[in-house]
């Protein structure tokens, strides 16, 4: 029994690692920046990993790079976090979103403290439930032409502007120096988060949105043996996004983040599992969990070796930017957006 909780808690404990890497990112950022706004020398180096929070312009990046053949040289890590992401939600359906985006791992957290303190969580209504999922949809929609309309010249202009230059400082500056409204929304997206389980993963994340077209296309699904099943309905009390895991005989759904928790709580047998026809094989939590680890590990390290990491923007003119971040040249530039 300890071994199957043991198991069936690896992906809590890989979240968890990748939150506290996370956060370790973030205050080695903080002061790398302070030390550059100062006039002292850097001792700190800047940590690359921070850039897995500029998905817009790892997609400006991807586009650019597609059709010219240059990759990102300023935030080449936002690409290789795009590319991962994409990539493992295909393989293993969604499965970025709950084995290591840090944002789902805190809204999970948070609903989870909501549960344990309400004794329940609450499910809006289909009625209502149904255009707020469209939301974050209408977002990613709305990048996409944005990013559509700019051709070659555009991305490429965008890539080398200041605005870009400092756009990992200006996400730092973000939290750092939150404004009141900015404030108000984060304090509501957690209160949300507690009564209603991933509000903001469910009805407000692009990235997620992205992620789950991706999906829908990944040769792995979960499936359920109707002739073993019980019909407990465990699997779909535990599905954080009430998918009917307990009436349907394979789930397709761009809400599917592939986190086992149906499979992990089926007491029957061989009843529930994620099928995988890539591998022809069935793959259970802890192989999913070391699929999920090795690919990433893998990519940073092949992305590294080959130069595709670390930014090559120089550390004087950073500094001298983010000195001037509130002159007219690093506010976001002016881009007549053009079709191809």
């Amino acid at each position: 029994m300890i071994k199957n909780k043991f198991l069936n808690g690896i992906r809590n404990y890989i979240q968890l690692a990748v939150f506290v890497m996370t956060a370790a990112i973030g205050f080695q950022f903080y002061i790398y920046v302070s030390q550059l706004t100062g006039s002292g020398p850097v001792t700190v180096p800047r940590p690359e990993g921070v850039e897995g929070f500029l998905p817009i312009g790892a997609l400006m990046g991807w586009k650019h790079f597609i059709t010219t053949g240059a990759w990102d040289i300023i935030h080449p890590a936002a690409m290789v976090f795009l590319g991962f992401a994409v990539f493992v939600s295909f393989l293993l359906p969604k499965s970025f979103c709950s084995w290591f985006c840090p944002v789902g791992t805190l809204s999970e957290w948070i609903w989870k403290f909501g549960e344990i303190k309400l004794g329940k969580n609450y499910q809006i209504h289909k009625w209502i439930d149904l255009p707020l999922r469209g939301l974050k949809y209408g977002l990613l929609v709305f990048f996409v032409y944005i990013i559509s309309q700019m051709n070659a010249a555009d991305i490429g202009s965008f890539l080398e502007s200041p605005y870009y230059k400092t756009a990992d400082v200006k996400m730092l500056y973000f939290f750092a120096r939150i404004s009141g409204f900015a404030a108000i929304v984060l304090v509501l997206l957690v209160v949300l988060s507690i009564f209603f389980r991933n509000f903001w993963c469910r009805y407000a994340c692009p990235y997620g949105a992205l992620l789950g077209i991706f999906s829908i296309f990944s040769p792995s699904r979960i499936r359920r043996n109707p002739e073993t099943c019980t019909n407990c309905n465990k699997c779909h009390h535990a599905c954080p996004f009430h998918l009917p895991v307990n009436q349907k005989t394979h789930i397709l759904s761009p809400d599917c983040s592939g986190c086992m928790d149906c499979v992990g709580v089926c007491p029957s047998k061989d009843t529930l599992n994620l099928k995988s026809l890539l591998f022809d094989k069935i793959l259970n939590i802890p192989q999913v969990g070391l699929l999920v680890v090795i690919i990433f590990f893998s990519m940073v390290y092949f992305a590294t070796i080959t130069g595709h990491w670390r930014s090559q923007l120089p550390e004087n003119e950073l500094r001298m930017w983010i000195k001037q971040e509130n002159i007219s040249e690093s506010q976001h530039p002016s881009v007549q957006f053009k079709r191809n």
